[in-house]
């Protein structure tokens, strides 16, 4: 996320929250696409992380890139720790261990998400090369340590940091050493969110698959083809999952509202300062739980939103869908994502085709896929099938998805040549982890040094 919200509307209701999130559907005219990636800061010297402070760190990184784009900068505590663009609504931020964050302004086709992710990426490696810095496409950190890598002066990320260790094993791991893909998606209704998000949350593990890219932790193979998804396993129940409830009848936006209303909140943001309200649900919150503790803060607009936005189902719903499976990559992957879940959802048929796919599995089997797909990738089984029977059809369904949807550029191209890198992966039946370990074995002589220059941008 690239910066929490302010709306001192005040809460009357519970009606009123579902009504938030209803405020999102829009005709399919007005749908966009909104795609964010993540990546690792590196020295180009010495593949160490990158510090927030410093004559070569992360903060003159973003000065330099702010004088460059001239965007409205994001501070924190008086520290640059982002920036947001007021006319297009893209927004540049950091995630807490230093990865830099681009997240795309909405836009109608994904031609114009390759547009915006090519002039991005030069735009960092014309600020980062002079201070020595290049970024990397990993899914985690495959070198460093938990205690050398940095931490950035984020206050929300103090708060978080203090709490993630008593409601979970991995829960620093995934703030400080994870990194992901995701795009953010339109519904025209509360029936087509439903049925998008059901589609999502089920095929969420096959796009884990996918895109898997995460199979070392400090050097080594881990055991894992994505171990970012493992780790996601054990960072926070409360909060976190394939979300059963919302494939039970009657599931909607008062639904989702509900459960969100019972997972503790992080914080409460008025002006400049985060207060620590880590253990307080928004339920007990909205029932004067902090009356005391904050005098007068009464529970406003802005407090639901910047909580949803701390809430980690394999799909989020805000007032759009964001699809949270995928490992982070190379360019290529990051409009491949995007090609994926456009063209599984944004056209009715392929859309009706997906749910033919996922309609009868069971919690249990939609269960063990995503408990097993971070070990197993393409392997991982589901409904008597694996996650790579599944994945040939998903991904020929996107694409005959994206020919409907016939979105076409200056030379006449359609979106589907975006699916390219991911056909070829589920072709191979061969995961981008799998051939990392290969190389890591083979050409890398075990040397993980030799990721920082395959994988950089």
């Amino acid at each position: 996320m690239a910066r929490d919200t302010s709306d001192s509307t005040p809460i009357d209701s519970i009606g009123q929250l579902v009504e938030r999130l209803d405020s999102g559907s829009k005709p399919k005219e007005r749908w966009r696409i909104g795609t964010e990636h993540e990546k690792f800061g590196f020295y180009i010297a010495d593949c160490s992380p990158v510090p927030y402070d410093g004559p070569q760190g992360i903060e003159k990184l973003l000065e330099a890139l702010n004088g460059m784009l001239g965007w409205e900068p994001i501070l924190d505590r008086g520290l640059i720790i982002g920036m947001v663009d007021p006319v297009g609504g893209g927004a540049i931020s950091l995630e807490p261990g230093g990865q830099l964050e681009l997240s795309g302004a909405p836009v109608e086709t994904i031609h114009q998400t390759c547009s915006e992710t090519n002039s991005h990426l030069a735009q960092v490696r014309e600020v980062a090369e002079p201070l020595g810095i290049g970024f990397l496409g990993l899914g985690m950190s495959p070198k460093w340590k938990l205690a050398e890598t940095p931490r950035m002066p984020k206050s929300r990320y103090d708060i978080m940091t203090g709490y993630m260790p008593k409601v979970g094993g991995k829960g620093l791991d995934m703030m400080y050493r994870t990194a992901t893909i995701q795009v953010n998606l339109d519904f025209s209704s509360e029936a087509d969110m439903v049925k998008k998000l059901r589609v999502g949350v089920a095929l969420q593990p096959i796009a884990t698959a996918i895109f898997a890219n995460s199979p070392f932790t400090e050097g080594k193979p881990n055991g894992y083809q994505s171990y970012r998804a493992e780790i996601w396993r054990d960072t926070d129940p409360h909060r976190t999952g394939m979300m059963p409830f919302a494939f039970e009848d009657g599931f909607g936006f008062e639904r989702y509202v509900d459960w969100a209303l019972d997972v503790p909140m992080y914080f409460v943001k008025r002006g400049g300062t985060y207060h620590d309200v880590t253990g307080t649900t928004f339920r007990q919150f909205l029932d004067g739980a902090l009356r005391d503790r904050l005098p007068g803060v009464v529970p406003d607009i802005g407090d639901f939103d910047n909580h949803i936005s701390t809430l980690f189902p394999e799909v989020r719903l805000k007032r759009y869908l964001e699809m949270r499976g995928a490992d982070g990559g190379p360019w290529r992957r990051i409009t491949a994502l995007p090609a994926l879940w456009v063209g599984l959802l944004y056209d009715q048929t392929a859309l009706d085709a997906a749910w033919d796919i996922v309609k009868d599995w069971s919690e249990a089997e939609r269960q063990t896929l995503r408990d097993e797909v971070g070990r197993m990738g393409f392997s991982a089984p589901i409904a008597g099938r694996t996650a790579l029977d599944v994945a040939h059809e998903v991904v020929a369904i996107a694409a005959d998805g994206l020919h409907r949807r016939n979105r076409l550029n200056k030379y006449g191209d359609d979106e589907t040549h975006f699916l390219a890198p991911i056909e070829e992966t589920v072709a191979s039946g061969v995961t981008p982890a799998q051939r990392m370990l290969r190389q890591f074995a083979g050409e890398w002589s075990g040397n993980i040094d030799r990721v920082f220059t395959a994988h950089a941008f």
